[in-house]
């Protein structure tokens, strides 16, 4: 956190702000636990996950925390917690099992980067009819700089401010955009997710490649599970932080260097050590799924990633303010139709292809949120299918920059500018 920024929240100290969030969890999973009473009918409606990712976000939209400027969320949850929970997830990964999951599921990821592009085309023309002032002004770049999120991440955000210059309060605002539509369609796919097997009825889709997968992970996890040791749990948490400072120390020299030698390394993002980060914890977890570490499993490595998991969701929705909007409440409703456009093409194409509600949220969640909560919306599913949303999410990356420029030179052009 920022020592020089105005402490404005009731708790503005990281450790106190750790404390909660650690309580609010503890205390949600504990009433989910409850086999009887008010709070098993309580849960049977509501996921405990949602409410993992919404009560922190009460917490900041009242002032009782400012998730914005703690330092909880970054460098801690995304840069540890979320790197190390991809180790422990993808080590337990069969790779062949998700290699026959099979080219729908990257159609879905391509339609979802078309449909994000198409929307904002859309919802600047819309508004345009309905309330010129909201597309007034620069609100093409701030457009430009969510496509970038949108697509890629924050990364390729960063980059589309800088291309179209744009104003650091149109910035800020397409920033609370970005938290709030986007944050809020996240909450969305982790309800539906515990209804995916009822949609899939529904809609004919084969889901025997997902439905095999997981039942050979489950055998798996079977067949090695144990109690775990003392020695079992250094272990997991020794691979798990051991890789992401491993990940950490490569990714700074390697981003470094591609950054000042490599053309292209800009338009894929290569420059930033995020990205390395990400993909090389991802990579270092695949390898380790070729050996014995994979029976680490059976000590509860996937549910420590899960852990993980949990914490970096509750750190993202503590960054979300439901009143920041207050000041253009129409670019709300900006967000809102864009983001329609893109859930009803490519919830039209799902149909079409009748692919299972999974390709459909990955899709979708793989460019709206990317790399650091896909996982968390793939674990949804299943803990073993985190590292699929990883990288999915990490190819936006590569995408983001090029296509989002695409969308800014667009919406100029439309914008007379």
């Amino acid at each position: 956190m920022d020592p020089s920024a105005p402490a404005t929240a009731l708790i503005s100290n990281d450790i106190v702000l750790f404390g909660l969030i650690a309580a609010t969890l503890g205390a949600v999973f504990w009433t989910a636990s409850r086999e009887s009473g008010p709070w098993k009918k309580f849960y049977t409606y509501v996921p405990a996950l949602l409410l993992c990712y919404f009560i922190p976000g009460i917490y900041n939209s009242v002032g009782l925390i400012d998730g914005a400027n703690s330092s909880l969320y970054n460098p801690v949850a995304s840069r540890v917690l979320l790197p190390a929970a991809l180790v422990l997830l993808t080590l337990t990964i069969d790779l062949k099992g998700v290699l026959r999951l099979g080219p729908k599921l990257l159609a879905m990821y391509a339609a979802a980067s078309v449909s994000v592009m198409l929307g904002a085309f859309a919802a600047f023309w819309l508004m345009g009819v309905l309330h010129p002032e909201t597309v007034a002004g620069d609100t093409w770049g701030g457009m430009a700089a969510l496509a970038g999120s949108w697509i890629g991440g924050g990364a390729n955000m960063m980059a589309m401010k800088e291309v179209f210059a744009v104003d650091e309060t149109t910035f800020g605002q397409f920033v609370v955009i970005d938290v709030g539509v986007g944050y809020v369609w996240m909450a969305v796919l982790i309800f539906l997710a515990g209804r995916a097997n009822a949609i899939d009825a529904r809609s004919g889709a084969d889901t025997a490649a997902i439905e095999s997968l997981k039942t050979r992970l489950e055998d798996y996890q079977k067949e090695h599970e144990r109690v775990a040791s003392l020695s079992d749990l250094m272990i997991i948490v020794g691979v798990a932080f051991g890789a992401v400072g491993l990940s950490h120390a490569i990714a700074g020299p390697a981003s470094a260097w591609f950054g000042a030698n490599v053309s292209w390394a800009r338009t894929a993002s290569l420059h930033e050590p995020f990205v390395w980060v990400v993909v090389l914890s991802t990579f270092i977890g695949l390898g380790l799924s070729f050996t014995r570490a994979r029976t680490l499993d059976g000590a509860g490595a996937s549910k420590i990633g899960t852990l993980f998991l949990y914490y970096l969701i509750a750190c993202i929705g503590m960054q979300m303010d439901i009143l920041a909007l207050a000041d253009r409440p129409w670019l709300f409703a900006l967000g809102l139709i864009w983001i329609l456009v893109h859930i009803a093409l490519l919830w039209g194409l799902a149909k079409l292809l009748r692919v299972p509600f999974f390709y459909f949220a990955m899709g979708s969640q793989s460019n709206i949120g990317g790399p650091a909560s896909a996982p968390v919306v793939a674990s949804v599913f299943h803990p073993s299918l985190a590292p699929v949303g990883a990288l999915l999410g990490a190819l936006g990356y590569a995408t983001g920059t090029v296509l989002a420029y695409i969308v800014g030179i667009t919406l100029r052009a439309m914008a007379g500018a």
